[in-house]
């Protein structure tokens, strides 16, 4: 039970939130979530679901129901996973085993035609980002300055900077997108 303590404060931590914060959005003392971080003590299954949906995680993954990426670090092509799809016809696909101990996610993300970034890639990560592009053309939005990238270019910045990725491709686009989630 102590690694599911450490599941949980480490996911509270990727996501920037507060143990206080934290406690008062599933409805318990902050001496709870402490305690449960240091495994001192144990929620009952109500809170661990509620802790789940608040960390944006499976119960599953808390206490360590799946292999973590340690021991099974292959991930086949018909194993990625759909993750996201925006408005405007980007879509992400999760490149490795979920670990919530994870420092980084790798993604790929397929742009349609005039596809771009919103509502996927956003600017409240406290860590780093990496993208790399397999396919098309990309043109990159930080800050007030622009960039384009073509197939095999790549693009490192620090993910709180206001961004954005657009296809500019005639058709689509396919890039690499590696993210820190823990700003390490």
């Amino acid at each position: 039970m102590h690694r599911m303590g450490e599941r949980i404060k480490k996911r509270r931590e990727i996501l920037n939130i507060q143990a206080g914060d934290l406690a008062v959005r599933i409805g318990v003392t902050p001496s709870l979530i402490s305690q449960i971080e240091r495994a001192k003590a144990f929620p009952s299954i109500l809170t661990l679901k509620k802790l789940a949906d608040e960390l944006q995680t499976k119960v599953g993954e808390l206490i360590g129901e799946h292999g973590t990426f340690i021991e099974n670090p292959i991930l086949t092509v018909d194993q990625h996973r759909f993750a996201k799809e925006n408005k405007t016809g980007a879509k992400t696909y999760l490149l490795s085993h979920h670990d919530p101990l994870k420092q980084m996610d790798p993604f790929l993300i397929h742009f349609e035609k005039k596809a771009d970034s919103r509502e996927i890639m956003t600017p409240n990560n406290p860590g780093q980002e990496f993208c790399y592009v397999t396919e098309g053309k990309i043109k990159v939005e930080l800050g007030t300055k622009q960039y384009e990238l073509n197939v095999g270019d790549s693009f490192y910045f620090i993910s709180n900077q206001n961004h954005l990725f657009s296809n500019i491709d005639e058709g689509s686009s396919k890039m690499l997108w590696i993210v820190n989630q823990s700003g390490n």
